[in-house]
């Protein structure tokens, strides 16, 4: 799940994690909208809201918009830290550490949620679930850093924008590669891949919203389960550690 790159041939299982990881983004990222209206598992939409919110001069909740997506971003980081550094310092990363937190935050949701203390499911309000909010994009970005560093900065699993620019130029170097035999097999494993991950968060999406409508807040404790998998999965896997390519 976290040592392979698109320059390798996955095997089946690798894909399947993957794609798993996928399908948990696309669950967070419908549970999220039907609880708050609003996507959680990237920034851009964040970005839009506080433009609408200044337009309208309500600043107040434009400034507590625009600081949701930090925490997006604080997810990163310490995964971030957890992992890409102890690579770069010939370490083994943590990606146990990281998916246990991403985990933990998407357990606190469910609870939370069932305790009331984001108000009703789908009571859409800054006020009521800013720490709903909080927690969700959190355990994206950590989830996120998680898989980004593991790929070699190939794949994403919690937004489909990064993954269907990469599919468009991969299909056209696959015409590109036609003659150039070992090109166009890496490049036509990366374009299986990157499509396997929309379809997984695409279905996730369907699948996703039909729990939350059946149990509410409760619907998070299916990719809170994902992310303990990952996490035990990484404990228990045998990193190799290496130095991630340059950007």
């Amino acid at each position: 799940m976290f040592s392979h790159h698109f320059d390798q041939t996955p095997g089946a299982k690798v894909a399947l994690h993957w794609f798993m990881l996928s399908f948990s983004g696309g669950c967070i990222n419908a549970g999220g909208f039907l609880a708050t209206g609003k996507f959680v598992s990237h920034v851009t939409g964040f970005a839009t809201l506080f433009g609408v919110d200044v337009i309208h001069n309500q600043i107040h909740a434009a400034m507590g918009i625009l600081s949701v997506p930090l925490f997006f971003l604080m997810g990163a980081f310490i995964a971030g830290l957890l992992i890409d550094r102890s690579i770069h310092q010939g370490k083994n990363p943590h990606f146990d550490w990281v998916m246990g937190l991403s985990a933990l935050c998407l357990f606190l949701a469910a609870g939370g949620g069932e305790m009331l203390l984001f108000g009703g499911f789908s009571e859409v309000g800054l006020k009521q679930n800013y720490f709903l909010l909080v927690l969700l994009c959190l355990a994206s970005g950590l989830q996120n850093g998680a898989i980004t560093s593991s790929s070699g900065r190939s794949v994403r699993t919690t937004h489909l924008t990064g993954l269907t620019t990469d599919l468009g130029l991969g299909l056209a170097r696959t015409l590109t590669f036609d003659l150039k035999k070992n090109l166009f097999q890496k490049e036509a494993r990366a374009n299986y891949l990157r499509i396997g991950s929309i379809l997984a968060f695409v279905v996730g999406s369907a699948i996703g919203a039909w729990v939350f409508i059946k149990v509410g807040y409760k619907g998070f404790t299916l990719p809170g389960l994902i992310a303990t998998y990952a996490a035990w999965h990484g404990r228990r896997s045998k990193i190799v550690a290496r130095v991630l390519p340059p950007l």
